[in-house]
């Protein structure tokens, strides 16, 4: 006997309903209801007022076909008249889930406290709370809620689909109903980009095409009706195994059904579903190259017919094994092992070694302009009337490295709170409180390097704090911005938050150095014999900062060589103490650039690139 906590995953569709048993140890089985995985969601209601479900409600309906409700899954404030008497939904949804469980109670041989339900990923919290009621009331324990398309997705890595991070997949399903979803495989799992939904493109639709096709007047509303769509239903799925069936019609002769009269009559409704494919893969701003496959699922999916119209629009599909079962068996996590029933908090994942250095280097050239501001101010006057002449681009540019220093950080801080906090939460969350902490962790070291300033140098500080906060207000702006993107998760950049939290550390590099030879030739004992040396050092240093502040806008190699040359001259020439303030702005300004840069092209405006066809 298997041990381990069981876990139970019920997909219950507005037609049928399927669910799946998985162990600890990987091993999982569907549960089968009168030999079938599928369990129609058909109720139906006795004059005593108890429920009969599935196939047995089905063989009710013609005799009682005023008291069989086949689709009992309804809006949720919406209420159902069954023979004169008033039924709630909920009612009948319970009843079949009840039904699941006795089920799987049978098979488990044990307590099940691990229940799963897939919905839509269209479903806003009102309906899903009006299923948790349904599960409550049909005995089960607080179910966990989880995406269709979540749910296939998960099932697809279990069976070995390889989809490195970043990857983009459609998932339509199929059913009675049509949904397509668009994901994108991130660091912590699949986040859902668009989703669409369309109630007429799918079997229910389908059916009733075929109603019109093969009789010659409608059926009415009594039992003949619901005998006729079971029947109809019945010849459509053994059309997967033969090339024609005879389907018996309660009131004429029996026909024959062949795949020419199903793709006839399938063929308007699927090509509303490639439409709506099309239209949720535009939604999430992607082209169909983008996508690293187009899975579908549900009981329509296994149409031949589908896939072909779907390649007409410039779409190609796989079909999922066992695509009835594949969202109940990704819920389950069926073949995984280990999994528990703790939600865990995912970490957003700390930058490797090679990343310390775009953390540590800004932050060193910091403190390292930060003291030389402090300590080699230019004193003019008497002992009694000193005045410092004060390099204030030095200090503007001390501010800004502490900035990018703390930012590039922010991942290493978001993981940080992942691993002290105990509720669970989004990854993204954890980004975003991570960038808006290290954000704020740098407004505050500059401020502090200004009030360290102050007191150090005997001026008021509202100097020191203009030339420490202002400059990086914009970089502070754009990234509070960032950071509610990433905790609201609209987005996540192409290669996660780290690399595009990572400043050019060549463009650090070279701009500190270049400052702290302006600041040594400005500050420099100007003895004879070193004059020249000390105006050299100034001009190289007016040289490498205004190359670094071409690095830190241009990405290009070309472009950087090409406009670093009049801009570094330029820079060269401005050496002076009268424009020290103004060196240090343009550097700040292009670090400004940058980060509004790295927002749009990442995050607001992203570039997609296409995949080369195959």
């Amino acid at each position: 006997m298997r041990s381990g906590q069981v876990r139970l995953a019920i997909d219950y569709g507005s037609v049928d309903t399927t669910a799946v048993l998985a162990w600890p140890d990987g091993t999982w089985t569907p549960l089968l209801f009168d030999g079938e995985p599928a369990l129609p969601s058909a109720v139906l209601l006795n004059e005593d007022g108890t429920t009969v479900t599935g196939h047995h409600a089905w063989r009710a309906a013609p005799v009682t076909p005023h008291r069989f409700i086949p689709h009992p899954r309804q809006p949720s404030e919406q209420r159902l008249t069954v023979a004169d008497t008033d039924v709630d939904p909920l009612d009948l949804v319970a009843a079949t889930l009840r039904h699941v469980a006795e089920q799987a109670h049978q098979i488990a041989s044990t307590g099940i406290d691990d229940v799963r339900l897939v919905v839509p990923a269209g479903w806003g919290p009102r309906r899903r709370t009006w299923m948790r009621h349904a599960a409550h009331r049909a005995g089960l324990p607080p179910p966990q809620m989880i995406d269709a398309p979540t749910a296939v997705a998960g099932h697809l890595l279990a069976t070995g689909l390889q989809l490195p991070v970043g990857a983009y997949i459609a998932v339509c399903d199929v059913g009675a109903t049509a949904e397509v979803s668009v994901l994108r495989r991130g660091p912590a799992g699949f986040e859902v980009l668009a989703t669409l939904a369309d109630p007429t493109a799918g079997g229910t639709a389908i059916d009733d095409a075929l109603t019109t096709t093969l009789t010659t007047s409608p059926p009415g509303t009594g039992g003949q009706r619901w005998a006729m769509t079971a029947s109809l239903r019945a010849g459509k799925h053994a059309l997967t195994d033969h090339p024609a069936v005879t389907v018996p019609l309660p009131d004429g002769p029996a026909v024959v059904l062949h795949t020419g009269l199903l793709d006839q009559a399938a063929q308007p409704v699927l090509h509303r579903i490639a439409h709506l494919t099309t239209e949720a893969i535009t939604a999430a701003e992607l082209t169909p190259r983008d996508l690293t496959g187009v899975y579908c699922v549900g009981g329509t999916a296994r149409l031949p017919l589908l896939a072909q119209t779907l390649t007409d629009a410039g779409i190609t599909p796989t079909l999922v094994d066992q695509p009835t079962l594949a969202a109940a068996r990704g819920a389950a996590d069926a073949g995984a092992t280990n999994t528990t029933t703790e939600p865990t908090t995912p970490e957003e994942p700390v930058p490797p070694v090679r990343r310390a250095a775009a953390i540590a280097l800004p932050g060193f050239a910091s403190l390292a302009l930060v003291s030389q501001f402090l300590l080699t101010p230019e004193w003019r006057g008497s002992l009694m009337y000193r005045e410092a002449i004060l390099n204030w681009g030095e200090l503007t540019m001390a501010a800004v490295f502490a900035v990018i220093a703390c930012l590039s950080a922010g991942t290493v801080l978001a993981s940080t709170i992942a691993n002290r906090t105990t509720t669970p939460t989004s990854p993204g969350a954890h980004t975003g409180t991570g960038i808006l902490a290290a954000a704020s962790l740098g407004v505050a070291v500059s401020g502090m390097y200004a009030v360290v300033g102050s007191l150090y140098v005997g001026y008021p500080v509202n100097g020191f704090l203009r030339w420490t906060l202002l400059p990086i207000t914009p970089t502070i702006t754009a990234a509070a911005v960032m950071a509610l993107i990433a905790a609201r998760q609209w987005r996540t950049p192409a290669g996660g938050w780290s690399k595009l939290l990572a400043f050019p550390t060549g463009s650090v590099l070279t701009a500190a150095a270049g400052m702290l030879l302006i600041q040594y030739s400005l500050t420099a004992d100007r003895w004879p014999h070193l004059i020249l040396w000390i105006d050299l050092a100034g001009r190289v240093g007016g040289l490498l900062l205004g190359i670094g502040t071409v690095m830190a806008v241009v990405s290009q190699p070309i472009l950087r060589l090409i406009l670093s040359a009049p801009l570094a001259v330029i820079t060269a020439a401005l050496v002076s103490w009268p424009a020290s303030g103004i060196l240090g702005a343009i550097y700040a300004i292009a670090v400004t650039t940058w980060w509004l840069r790295q927002m749009w092209t990442h995050l607001l405006r992203p570039h997609h690139p296409h995949r080369p066809p195959q």
